[in-house]
């Protein structure tokens, strides 16, 4: 297991579905060692009925990594758990601020905002299955819901059952009228917030998600109290420039973040992956699996276009293998165009 949980999260990267998994994980992990990664959110439908090896493995490599849970019924829940168990991943979310049709459907993520009694039965069924730190995932409220008077509320309810870390994004989810897409963008950002949550709430670990997209952001958000941030799609689509780098914010004073526009630094993130990428293609594996994850790695970079170009053009045909990956590696360095 791994560091204390307030000093795990000073940075993680979000759960974000079709893309957080595990071969992006193990890609990110090369950036740095310290940031907690996320599954996507799994369902505990999924697990309890489910393929669980496909749905819960993961390299041991991806450490502090931690299982993302979907659901509303507390014994199912609990029954997930109970379940990814022996996977020892290093925290259990519940996701509280998932938008989406099929989670409303489900009568969970964001919709459970307005539930947190339901919440709290959920949290004690999971705690009672795993040693693992029980954490939940939450907005700062949803639809009509004034925030400074449920965010409160639902952070009291909910750690009353025992939770001691939140992660909220800093935007309430409009379950009608806007779709998920729309839901990560136009709802304004409110840090003030969620600051104010960390200072009525000392003794919780309060982390902040919703539209940082730096480092120097995240020094900042510290600074100003917060005990972590969590950054979603920045690190899906320029990985580098929040990933490389990152570890100084374990160091105290905090360091400032070491060259992440270097093209060298980039590189050596690629080719550390080839070994990878490799053992994947020989168990049956497609180029496609790991590199559609990795098509950010040089953004801004001379080559970018020409390293994206190869690989969205041939890395799902069959037969694709580490031919084609070191071809777009060799457009690294030349001139766009």
């Amino acid at each position: 297991m791994t560091e204390p949980s307030s000093q795990a999260h000073r940075l993680s990267v979000a759960p974000m579905m079709d893309w957080t998994d595990r071969h992006c994980r193990y890609f990110h992990r090369l950036m740095t060692r310290r940031a907690m990664l996320y599954t996507e959110m799994v369902t505990a439908p999924a697990v309890v009925h489910g393929p669980k090896p496909r749905l819960l493995d993961y390299s041991d490599a991806e450490h502090p990594v931690a299982l993302q849970l979907g659901g509303s019924d507390p014994a199912e829940l609990a029954q997930a758990v109970k379940i990814a168990g022996p996977w020892a991943y290093d925290e259990v979310n519940l996701n509280c601020g998932c938008p989406s049709d099929r989670v409303q459907s489900g009568a969970f993520g964001a919709v459970l905002m307005t539930t947190p009694d339901l919440v709290a039965s959920c949290v004690k069924a999971m705690q009672a299955e795993t040693d693992a730190p029980v954490t939940v995932k939450c907005r700062i409220g949803v639809d009509d819901q004034e925030p400074t008077e449920i965010l409160p509320r639902f952070l009291e309810t909910v750690a009353a059952a025992g939770v001691r870390h939140f992660i909220i994004h800093a935007r309430k989810a409009w379950l009608q009228g806007l779709s998920p897409k729309e839901n990560r963008e136009i709802p304004p950002l409110d840090y003030a917030l969620v600051l104010a949550m960390k200072a009525r709430f000392p003794e919780l670990t309060i982390c902040l998600n919703g539209g940082v997209t730096s480092l120097a952001q995240v020094q900042r958000l510290l600074a100003q109290g917060l005990d972590g941030v969590m950054i979603g799609r920045q690190a899906y689509h320029d990985p580098a420039s929040v990933l490389l780098g990152a570890d100084a914010l374990w160091e105290r004073p905090m360091a400032e973040a070491t060259d992440s526009n270097s093209v060298a630094a980039r590189l050596a993130v690629a080719q550390a992956m080839e070994p990878y990428i490799a053992e994947h293609l020989a168990t049956g594996g497609r180029l496609h699996q790991v590199t559609r994850h990795m098509l950010g790695l040089f953004t801004g970079r001379p080559g970018a276009r020409g390293f994206r170009r190869v690989l969205s053009e041939g890395a799902s045909r069959p037969g694709a293998g580490l031919d084609l990956w070191r071809e777009a590696l060799a457009q690294i360095g030349q001139d766009p165009g």
